[in-house]
């Protein structure tokens, strides 16, 4: 049975997503509060959170960005909500770590059709995961190599930590910025080109059109997404 934590303040959003939740056969743990969220996270172990932003003590922002900088923790597909909803709010959320978006109000039908996407795209833990396959394409992590149609083809570090950020997260726009914190580090500087030069080399190793690539798909005035 999966496992679900909602931090949510509202104490009756939160039961009757509880509810609802348990009637689709989840195990389902609150928290009212993010240092409460964080204390049960830890102690739970689950497989998916929901996660107001507007959250009492530690906003669920912040507590988003300890869950992905914590490796025993990073791998834990999270849904984020709020009354906010423009495209930047949207952005940072996502940049934040979060695999999906749901403003509120919203229909629980369409919040369980959110929680079942997030679940189909982890159906396992990808900490523990050793390969991540799209189609003809095969990623290794614990031997950093890739295959497409069983030859490998040859990555530098760099593209083979980018190639993971993005099927890690595939079906979501991840920003130049986010990439460059995530593979580069948070102190190491380097032109925003150097994404895009990075991708390009990608490209030309996994499309079979790098002139019209269909699997690292750009994003105008955002980033990349991953399809596939």
């Amino acid at each position: 049975m999966s496992k679900v934590l909602i931090v949510e303040d509202e104490e009756t959003l939160a039961r009757n997503l509880a509810d609802k939740l348990r009637g689709e056969g989840f195990a389902v743990t609150t928290a009212g509060d993010g240092e409460e969220g964080l204390e049960k996270l830890r102690g739970e172990h689950p497989d998916l959170i929901i996660l107001d932003i507007m959250l009492p003590k530690l906003d669920g922002l912040s507590l988003c960005r300890l869950i992905r900088r914590d490796a025993g923790m990073a791998h834990i597909p999270i849904i984020m909500l709020t009354a906010r909803g423009t495209e930047v709010d949207k952005i940072v959320g996502l940049e934040s770590g979060a695999d999906d978006y749901v403003v509120k109000p919203f229909g629980l039908g369409e919040f369980l059709a959110r929680v079942r996407a997030v679940m189909r795209r982890a159906p396992g833990r990808p900490a523990m995961q050793d390969e991540l396959v799209s189609d003809d394409l095969r990623l290794s992590l614990t031997g950093r190599r890739l295959f497409k149609n069983d030859t490998e083809a040859k990555l530098s570090n760099k593209e083979f930590d980018l190639l993971v950020e993005l099927m890690r997260n595939r079906g979501v726009v991840l920003s130049r910025d986010l990439l460059l914190t995530k593979v580069w580090g948070y102190d190491y500087y380097v032109d925003k080109r150097t994404v895009d030069v990075h991708i390009r080399w990608l490209r030309e190793k996994i499309e079979d059109d790098p002139s019209t690539p269909k699997r690292i798909v750009t994003v105008r005035g955002v980033g990349y997404r991953f399809e596939g």
